[in-house]
């Protein structure tokens, strides 16, 4: 048995979870659609070019859910995964994923989006272990901040190697599938690094090196 890790946004979904969430945020009224719209894409440019600061974007990002309950959010992320992100599931996704469950492989989502985004996602396609970015809560409620390292970049190595040093894993035979380039330094510590749908920086890279380049749907 091996670990088979996977990005989950532009990689099992085809969509980026944390900016469909700012625009359901906008339809419940939680935020200005025009304005926080707008800057989530801003941000998201920034991301798509590897130049963004991810602490910088929570900030942004969880400013609506200051004073929140996770009840309360989590209430609507459910209808939401239904309704919006199932829909942007890849099939090619699914069928990787169950022929890695036929292997015994055990199976972990590691992305840069919000725990409670992920979790919720994980669970429609039955996946039940998540390293995402953890979310501080302060009398009940979420405070807007974050707790611990980030998973993203070179945080996605870090978090993994605590979580896999609790659970007396390796990565002997692991497999890694992203999109970005923002996990190359995960993708190179894997013995089976996958690109799934590559940016084009990750797409040049796999071409030097020789990694698969899977094209899912």
């Amino acid at each position: 048995m091996a670990l088979a890790i996977f990005d989950l946004d532009d990689t099992l979904i085809d969509g980026d979870c944390a900016s469909l969430w700012s625009a359901h945020m906008a339809e419940l009224g939680w935020v200005d659609e025009e304005s926080f719209i707008r800057k989530d894409q801003e941000l998201m440019a920034l991301y798509a070019e590897g130049k963004l600061a991810m602490e910088d974007y929570m900030a942004f990002s969880l400013s609506p859910l200051v004073g929140r309950t996770a009840e309360e959010v989590d209430f609507v992320v459910e209808p939401f995964v239904e309704d919006v992100v199932e829909p942007l599931i890849h099939s090619d996704a699914m069928r990787c994923l169950a022929r890695h469950r036929a292997a015994g492989d055990r199976i972990l989502i590691i992305s840069a989006s919000a725990h409670f985004l992920v979790s919720a996602i994980a669970e429609r396609l039955g996946v039940e272990e998540v390293l995402a970015i953890d979310l501080e809560e302060q009398h009940g409620c979420y405070s807007g901040h974050t707790r611990g390292v980030l998973t993203y970049r070179d945080g996605k190595v870090t978090r993994l190697n605590a979580w896999m040093k609790e659970q007396g894993e390796s990565l002997e035979g692991a497999a890694f599938y992203s999109d970005s380039r923002n996990d190359l330094p995960l993708l190179s510590l894997v013995a089976r690094p996958h690109t799934v749908n590559p940016d084009p920086i990750l797409r040049s890279h796999a071409e030097q090196v020789g990694w698969p380049i899977l094209d899912w749907r």
